[in-house]
């Protein structure tokens, strides 16, 4: 499975996500600032992949024959600060800082090892997940629904939520998925479908808006997403839209279960209402593909994620095993 962001003689190599799925294309990241560039404008994203790309950055800085602690640290804190919610790129970061010390090739070790560790993490995660799933469909192939990409795409490889399908395709355990679109930038439309394809597993794209429907139709045996930040007590933070996916999914009795690792937690925060959601450009809501879709100058309310509270998560589901409610002790 090729890898999403790797290391390859000096350079990040990333899948430019921003070309998917017209065309696939990789792209050669040689500065701290291309890194931070490609991280804002979601050309390399998913909270396991910017993991990656925090801790090949602070390597990347480290590796400059002229820098300095103090330099190395500036342009870690730039990486750090490019996306705010997702606290795996600040986890990636300060893992590779912390070998600082040690010399660049320290640092870029331990970001070799964030990228060498993460198939097998979200295998483990996603292999707990499944045997979720399959116990609330035992006699049959299951029918999923899933918000965002949470695929090898937003991870180095394997994936998250969709890592989950990957276990159940193996044993012929899928009937469908079905992908939301994920406005305003589509990632359910243009990457999780991609992959799907890819992947030869049945699926069907569908509006947002029309999630709570296929959850009324019963068309839905459980939904699983991704995750970008999750609060000590379980809340957690995902693409914008995956908050009314809950709540349809609960009031239909439909299992919601998130997967994700657990650097994606952040135990210094009680709860969701404490993570810091990011607001995108109006642009990606007012015009799409080159054209306005909403008057000029017309105001614009853009986050990029919604927080679930955890009383509407059946469970979240690390590579430590099936937590509910307080993720201090799994179940």
């Amino acid at each position: 499975m090729r890898r999403t962001i790797d290391w390859d003689d000096g350079a990040i190599v990333i899948i430019d996500q921003c070309a998917l799925p017209g065309a696939y294309r990789t792209l050669r990241l040689h500065t701290v600032t291309e890194l931070v560039d490609a991280i804002r404008r979601l050309a390399v994203r998913g909270a396991p992949a910017l993991g990656a790309a925090g801790a090949l950055g602070v390597a990347m800085a480290a590796a400059k024959p002229d820098a300095d602690e103090d330099a190395v640290r500036a342009e870690a804190t730039r990486v750090a600060d490019a996306r705010p919610t997702a606290v795996n790129l600040s986890w990636g970061v300060e893992r590779a800082l912390a070998k600082l010390p040690a010399g660049p090739g320290a640092v870029l070790a331990e970001a070799l090892a964030v990228l060498d560790e993460d198939e097998d993490v979200n295998r483990r995660a996603s292999g707990h997940a499944a045997e979720l799933v399959r116990a609330h469909a035992p006699d049959r192939p299951v029918r999923l629904l899933t918000h965002c990409n949470a695929g090898r795409l937003a991870t180095v490889s394997w994936g998250t939520a969709l890592g989950v399908v990957w276990h159940l395709q193996a044993e012929g355990g899928v009937e469908y998925v079905l992908a939301d679109e994920t406005r305003p930038l589509l990632q359910g439309a243009r990457l999780t479908a991609w992959e799907l394809a890819e992947a030869g597993v049945p699926y069907r794209v569908l509006p947002d808006s029309a999630a709570a429907t296929a959850l009324a139709r019963g068309l839905v045996d459980c939904v699983v997403v991704g995750a970008d930040r999750i609060a000590a007590n379980g809340d957690t933070a995902n693409k914008i839209g995956t908050y009314p996916v809950a709540l349809a999914a609960a009031r239909h009795r439909v299992p919601f279960f998130v997967v994700a690792p657990k650097s994606t937690v952040d135990n210094t925060i009680p709860d969701g209402g404490a993570i810091v959601i990011e607001e995108r450009d109006a642009e990606e809501v007012t015009r799409f593909a080159g054209q306005s879709t909403a008057p000029e100058g017309a105001a614009v309310f853009n986050p990029a994620f919604d927080v679930t509270p955890v009383d509407l998560i059946t469970a979240v589901v690390t590579e430590d095993g099936v937590f509910r409610g307080t993720l201090r002790n799994p179940r």
